[in-house]
């Protein structure tokens, strides 16, 4: 069994003290596998790197800024890597600034071989998911570059699917890419929220995902629910707006 975690780290807001609790806290856990969403600064990655060496194998990449914010860290080795920036799309937004895409990971683990596929979607500033919505056209986009990749892939080899995708969990688009790719929503029925909720948004959906292909199996749990720190000025924060989802990966047998 192997152990992964997935988490939107948050790019803006108390950023410092934020990642190194991140970073602290994969330390002290026991996991096999982490990716990260929004890791922006290449300092903010080489300082979760620096905190937790029980991760002896990480990739992430670029110079000014971590392309797409990701970040993945394993205690086994990575074979192989890339990452997969997704084409520009219209509307025009900021966020295009943070070169979105996916990073694919190949761990040789005592399990085998896992591909590993830690993503983040644009968000859709319209809170609208319905499949006429113009964002809901920039995530086909994304989610078909995204299944190029996932068709090189063996057909029977395993791979994960996982990060803050920005689609609920009921979404149409995202079911039309489940099937479109042979993927299963390993936390399908949940309906409990993975973005913080707030007093403006006391309801947000679910949009970080599990997805699995081939010979395997998790099961899921949310965390960082309520993990803070205090800050100098004695302020407590909590480590993100999104909340974390642990995955206990098992291989199926032939």
């Amino acid at each position: 069994m192997l152990r992964l975690l997935t988490l939107n780290a948050l790019f803006k807001g108390d950023v410092r003290p934020r990642m190194a609790a991140i970073g602290a806290m994969l330390q002290e856990r026991a996991y096999d596998v982490v990716c990260l969403q929004e890791v922006m600064a290449p300092g903010s990655a080489r300082m979760i790197a620096r905190l937790a060496p029980a991760y002896p194998h990480r990739r992430y990449s670029g110079a000014t800024l971590v392309k797409g914010g990701l970040m993945l860290l394993s205690r086994w080795p990575i074979t192989a890597a890339r990452f997969v920036r997704f084409p520009l799309t219209r509307p025009v937004r900021p966020e295009l600034l943070m070169r979105k895409g996916a990073q694919l990971a190949v761990l040789d683990t005592p399990d085998g071989r896992l591909t590993v596929v830690n993503t983040h979607l644009s968000a859709n500033r319209d809170d609208d998911w319905a499949p006429q919505n113009r964002y809901s056209a920039v995530a086909r986009v994304e989610l078909a570059r995204l299944g190029r990749e996932l068709s090189a892939l063996a057909p029977d080899a395993p791979a994960v699917v996982t990060g803050d995708m920005n689609l609920p969990r009921e979404s149409a688009v995202l079911a039309e890419f489940l099937a479109a790719r042979g993927l299963r929503d390993a936390m399908a029925g949940d309906t409990r929220p993975t973005y913080r909720p707030i007093p403006q948004w006391p309801d947000p959906p679910a949009f970080d995902h599990v997805l699995l292909r081939g010979p395997v199996t998790a099961a899921c749990r949310l965390t960082l629910e309520e993990d803070t720190i205090t800050l100098g000025d004695g302020r407590r924060v909590y480590l993100s707006d999104h909340y974390g989802i642990e995955a206990d990966l098992s291989t199926v047998a032939a």
